[in-house]
């Protein structure tokens, strides 16, 4: 059995070295013969790795001193709760942009005045929306910037009137971010970050404490920050693969590299998707996500999808099949995907292509 070429949408690949330390601290967390499973939070050794994974994004991305970051739990469906239950007091806008957004929209809209300001579901979300307009007395517009299900993606920081709140479950640490554009952004860890279990929020500190409402304990943000990120015991092993993943990141150049190499992938796969009679792209070229791209059978081809499923796993290509959604293909290109993965993809739809040349 070969290499196995991942491409799943989350939980996503890992770095091969995470995969092996990680494996190694659930034997013996630094070196003191104790599973990094069975390491009490309240010891000075895991606080020094709570710090450290801290002094590592901001390093990272530069995130200013005003801001601070925090690891919760629940996934980014629990932030969708979060932020308006900590930010909305009068009325929020929120750019429907597909699955994830609409349903941060629907917890926004269960606490308060939250609306879509614009939507790309009249052509089933392939597109972002582009100048609409930003009403200017919104308490925040909250984006979500790439779109997993299907294949939009938002990579520059926007210049907005408004406060401005992201979703950057997947794309996180894909590209440089100004984070002082945003008073908040937040993710789940399982797509570029780590794996499922934590949840990152970076917050301007100022931002918090401004609502009327009582907000229930373990959805304030300001007890995150009071209590360093352990307002009960936190997810110990993911936070502790969120750090290897960061230090891989930052020794192998850091957000910028990990911006050109995730560039040159998706141009790759993106080509050959052009380029292949078989196959077709499926979101407007314009805003085309480069960390999962969405594409299908071409016109009158439907009918070898599964086939290509197939032919694809037997090529050791695993998780190209489309959300259960938007159906079609899928290729998520997140950072630990290497282009070795894509062309081994592009080269099975080569064949495939050949083997029914009409």
């Amino acid at each position: 059995m070969g290499k196995k070429h991942i491409f799943y949408a989350g939980p996503s690949l890992l770095p091969q070295p995470v995969y092996e330390e990680a494996a190694g601290a659930i034997r013996d967390f630094a070196g003191t013969s104790v599973s990094v499973l069975s390491t009490s939070h309240r010891t000075s050794l895991w606080s020094d790795m709570m710090d450290e994974t801290r002094s590592l994004w901001r390093e990272l991305l530069g995130i200013p001193q005003e801001y601070e970051v925090l690891f919760t739990a629940g996934g980014a469906s629990m932030e969708f709760l979060r932020v308006p239950m900590n930010l909305l007091e009068h009325k929020a806008g929120y750019l429907d942009t597909g699955v994830w957004a609409g349903n941060a929209l629907r917890e926004a809209a269960g606490i308060g005045n939250a609306f879509a300001v614009a939507s790309s579901a009249d052509r089933r979300y392939s597109y972002i929306p582009h100048g609409f307009e930003i009403p200017a007395d919104l308490d925040y517009l909250h984006i979500t910037t790439n779109n997993t299900v299907f294949g939009t993606e938002i990579r520059t920081d926007p210049d907005c009137p408004v406060p401005l709140v992201a979703d950057m479950s997947s794309d996180m640490l894909t590209r440089p971010v100004d984070v002082s554009k945003y008073i908040l952004i937040y993710g789940g860890a399982q797509k570029n970050v780590g794996t499922a279990g934590v949840n990152f929020v970076i917050v301007r500190r100022d931002v918090l404490g401004h609502v009327s409402r009582h907000i229930p304990t373990l959805l304030d943000y300001r007890l995150y920050i009071d209590a360093l990120s352990m307002p009960n015991t936190p997810p110990v092993f993911p936070i502790f693969v969120m750090n290897r993943t960061l230090h891989w990141i930052k020794s192998n150049g850091g957000v910028a590299e990990m911006n050109r190499r995730n560039v040159l992938k998706a141009q790759a796969l993106y080509d050959e998707i052009e380029r292949n009679s078989l196959f077709r792209a499926t979101a407007d070229p314009r805003d085309r996500s480069i960390m999962n791209v969405h594409f299908d059978m071409a016109p009158g081809r439907e009918n070898l999808l599964e086939e290509f499923v197939s032919f694809a796993e037997g090529a050791d290509i695993v998780g190209i099949r489309g959300h259960r959604i938007s159906g079609g293909l899928r290729a998520s290109l997140y950072n630990a995907c290497t282009l070795e993965d894509v062309e081994a993809l592009t080269e099975c739809m080569r064949t495939f292509e050949f083997k029914h040349k009409r």
